[in-house]
């Protein structure tokens, strides 16, 4: 069996490394321990129409004797058509058992693709499932989409909020969360205008593991000196709620005896999916990564002030009472 094992092993290595040298860019490592991969594949290259991102996770057993457990993930992959390119890897599976069909199955959706290109126009459709909604890959394991370009979905005019070209601010990254095989990660960047969080969205998205991410929620807030007021926005990215809380915890989070002080600064958080429904403790894992970052960067008051606002709340409360 052990002999068996490190077979297996050396065949997943020879595979990965000949994966990784085909397709390029097209190829992610999403969880190097795990053999967790993202391949994103489209019908051209150069003008992609349609565009599939197929997610595997390679077990002990495979190639020998299973399957890699996978996930196909497009906003416009639904329903019958979902069906049918399923059934095609299953297909190539049962005639190759044994074997590494990693590569079959990429071309084999390649080819679909191209088909599709040439029968019809896309009709693009971004919106990410929450895992309450997904219920149409109930039983898939993975869920992972992007949009083809997310920094364009922010809305703001940056030649109205910024009078001059501003430089890219240095980004941090916090210490991963992982619970039940998803990982939350968050990121940091100084902010004094809106130009700049579109360049630290494009600067994240260049990252190929950080762009495959399930989702990327992000809220920002600047203070704008001239109007004493702030500007402030958030994105779910398809985590209905999440980006309000954490745009929330920025504007009044509490951290034991310290008060989150967030100002000119923006917290994304990534989150990868691992298969396994986490409800409601996703938002506090959201919300601890952020807060983590936000105090480890000093982005606090301090304690006294923070303990000297909690009794006024106190007292007020109980006054209210009487």
């Amino acid at each position: 069996m052990a002999e068996g094992n490190a077979g297996s092993d050396q065949r997943q290595n020879e595979e990965i490394e000949a994966l990784a040298a085909i397709y390029g860019d097209e190829w992610c490592v999403i969880d190097d321990c795990a053999k967790i991969f993202c391949i994103r594949i489209s019908d051209d290259i150069e003008d992609p129409k349609w565009t599939l991102c197929l997610q595997v996770m390679l077990p002990n057993e495979y190639p020998g004797t299973a399957p890699p457990i996978y996930q196909l993930n497009a906003p416009w992959l639904k329903g019958q058509e979902r069906m049918d390119l399923s059934n095609s890897l299953e297909e190539i599976y049962i005639q190759n058992i044994g074997e590494s069909i990693l590569y079959l199955w990429v071309e084999k959706i390649r080819d679909v693709l191209i088909q599709k290109s040439q029968m019809t126009r896309p009709v693009p459709d971004i919106k990410k499932k929450t895992e309450e909604e997904d219920v149409d890959s109930e039983d898939d394991l993975f869920l992972a989409c992007q949009p083809a370009d997310p920094v364009k979905a922010l809305d703001f005019d940056i030649s109205k909020n910024c009078t001059e070209i501003q430089e890219l601010p240095p980004i941090d990254h916090g210490v991963p969360i992982t619970d039940r095989r998803s990982t939350f990660q968050a990121h940091l960047a100084p902010v004094v205008c809106p130009q700049q969080v579109k360049m630290v969205l494009a600067k994240l998205y260049e990252n190929k593991k950080i762009a495959s991410a399930t989702h990327n929620i992000y809220a920002y807030r600047i203070y704008c000196e001239d109007k004493q007021t702030f500007l402030q926005d958030y994105e779910d990215d398809g985590e209905t709620a999440a980006g309000g809380r954490l745009l929330h915890l920025m504007e009044n989070g509490l951290f034991f005896s310290q008060i989150l002080n967030v100002k000119n600064v923006m917290v994304v958080v990534s989150r990868w999916y691992g298969g396994i429904l986490l409800g409601p403790d996703r938002f506090k894992h959201i919300n601890n990564c952020a807060r983590n970052i936000l105090v480890e960067k000093n982005y606090t008051e301090e304690s006294s002030k923070a303990l000297g606002k909690n009794k006024k709340v106190r007292k007020d409360k109980k006054r209210n009472e009487h």
